[in-house]
């Protein structure tokens, strides 16, 4: 499975952007799919993920209420809409794609990973 992720962009403190992420294969219809994101110098992390019918999301504290992740199988794509941004929230956003129909917050769950994304939120 490949993974596409766009949308990453250079916007202002309280702009929003939207990130989406393509997988070339239906296969990942059955999985479910995250997203995390890695700053500089930092560990990736987590951001929020959804399982492979969308029935269950979660998110990292420091995005909830802010970003919502969601799914369209039909297209093998999942979204990241990202609102009112935060200089702390720059990072490089990746996708990725469980071994399982659900998503977790540990990397170790996920078996495909895109190449990333770059969000850089100015303050």
């Amino acid at each position: 499975v490949q993974l596409q992720a766009s949308g990453g962009g250079l916007v202002q403190a309280g702009d929003s952007l939207r990130l989406s992420c393509t997988a070339s294969k239906r296969t990942s219809s059955n999985n479910g799919m995250a997203w995390f994101r890695q700053a500089p110098g930092k560990e990736r992390e987590f951001v929020g993920g959804i399982s492979w019918n969308g029935a269950s999301i979660h998110y990292s504290e420091s995005v909830e209420g802010r970003f919502t992740v969601s799914r369209d199988n039909s297209k093998s794509t999942v979204y990241l809409q990202m609102d009112s941004l935060k200089p702390e929230d720059t990072a490089v956003y990746y996708c990725a794609v469980s071994r399982s129909s659900y998503s977790a917050t540990s990397r170790s769950t996920y078996a495909y990973w895109g190449q990333g994304t770059l969000v850089t939120v100015s303050s």
